[in-house]
């Protein structure tokens, strides 16, 4: 009896110990965006301008440090800060997108960092027309 005793207070130290640590780290950075993370081009002429910007402001506590923003193909290019964005202040992902291809489109940009909501997945939609030469 003694034994399943000690046993069990073990398990739950460990348990406590674990929950712990994965609580929610009140000094990290949040990124929070102006806008909605779809953004939707509509229709754009081929060959026309196929590039918005997400802004975006660190509404938490350290500074935002972006380490990585993914796109789901090569004809999405996403540029984003370099430099860690301090606690209160604005930054943008520009997401460019090649509209040499005509047709309807749908792709995915995720940005990782140590934002306490990481990864954002960031989405852009639209339909490139084709334009008479």
């Amino acid at each position: 009896m003694k034994k399943i005793f000690k046993l069990t207070v073990v398990a739950v130290l460990m348990f406590t110990s674990a929950c712990s640590q994965t609580g929610v780290n009140t000094k990290s950075a949040e990124m929070t965006f102006k806008e909605d993370l779809t953004f939707d081009f509509g229709k754009i002429k081929q060959y026309g301008n196929g590039t918005h910007k997400f802004i975006f402001k660190n509404t938490g506590k350290a500074p935002l440090i972006i380490t990585n923003v993914k796109s789901s193909c090569g004809c999405t290019v996403p540029t984003y800060p370099e430099n860690p964005v301090k606690k209160g202040e604005t930054a943008e992902i520009s997401v460019k997108y090649d509209t040499g291809k005509t047709g309807v489109f749908t792709k995915t940009i995720t940005v990782y960092s140590n934002a306490k909501n990481s990864p954002v997945i960031l989405h852009i939609k639209g339909e490139v027309i084709k334009t008479e030469k």
